[in-house]
């Protein structure tokens, strides 16, 4: 197994399921400057294999990420830093359905990487903010982008510029995650969710995934010449007709992402 700083990638090939956990004890899982760079690489690779279908991101413990090591962003340039957003959108970039299962502490850089990610899983103790106003910063990996997007620039305004903390009912209300449940419950609802899309067609959930990332950049007629687009060619696939021969004679598809 390769060594990370500060996580680490387990694989289940029966379910192509690939599971980053951020794991550093004693420090609430932050995330250092070099595991942002060594997560980038690793999304990467993990879309490129085929066998993974989903990648999970959780942490370690009782917290997912109490955000980023602080310290570490003086040893590095400010025209490095002012680029970190390009690692944290890592997620986003990965083809594959990526589930961030969210426990405990979701702070900053944590945030922001949960906030790059398909769905949000949280436990009921999950608190989430953007303290870094506390420090005389604000969010640079992501964060005051994807907030607006999510909730709106008022609401974004609210939790970055007075740097409060979520709880898991009001991230739910604000649509922050997908879906709340007691924290022992919580893998158990990670891998429900994985068992729900691995009977859809892989291509079908790419092809969704980018359509939809692409919708909240293009005004509406760009957005609908680009579906109209992803939708000719899934015309053309295997997995297409495959889902139309199956609906017709009532049975469930086997889809080969092709």
């Amino acid at each position: 197994m390769i060594e990370y700083d500060g996580f680490r990638v387990e694989s289940d090939a029966e379910r192509g399921v690939a599971t980053i956990t951020l794991d550093v004890p004693g420090k609430l899982n932050r995330v250092s400057m070099p595991a942002r760079d060594e997560l980038r690489r690793v999304f990467e690779g993990l879309d490129a294999d085929d066998a993974v279908r989903f990648v999970v991101l959780t942490g370690a413990g009782e917290a997912f990420t109490a955000g980023g090591d602080i310290p570490g962003f003086l040893t590095r340039s400010a025209w490095h830093v002012s680029r970190l957003a390009d690692n944290v959108a890592a997620p986003e970039r990965c083809s594959k359905p990526v589930i961030a299962a969210l426990r405990g502490y979701c702070f900053g850089v944590g945030l922001e990487l949960s906030l790059a990610c398909d769905f949000r899983l949280a436990a009921d103790d999950v608190q989430l903010a953007f303290p870094e106003v506390t420090i005389g910063m604000i969010p640079g990996s992501g964060g005051t982008q994807r907030l607006v997007r999510l909730i709106g620039l008022a609401r974004a305004k609210d939790a970055i510029m007075r740097g409060r903390r979520i709880g898991a009912q009001e991230a739910l209300d604000l649509g922050l995650v997908t879906e709340v449940v007691a924290p022992d419950e919580l893998e158990t609802a990670v891998v429900r969710l994985v068992e729900e899309l691995s009977r859809h067609s892989p291509l079908a959930l790419a092809m969704a995934k980018r359509v939809l990332d692409l919708a909240e950049e293009s005004p509406l007629h760009v957005g609908l010449h680009v579906e109209g687009l992803a939708y000719g060619l899934l015309r053309s696939t295997h997995d297409f007709r495959e889902g139309v021969e199956a609906f017709g004679e009532k049975r469930r598809p086997k889809f080969e992402g092709r």
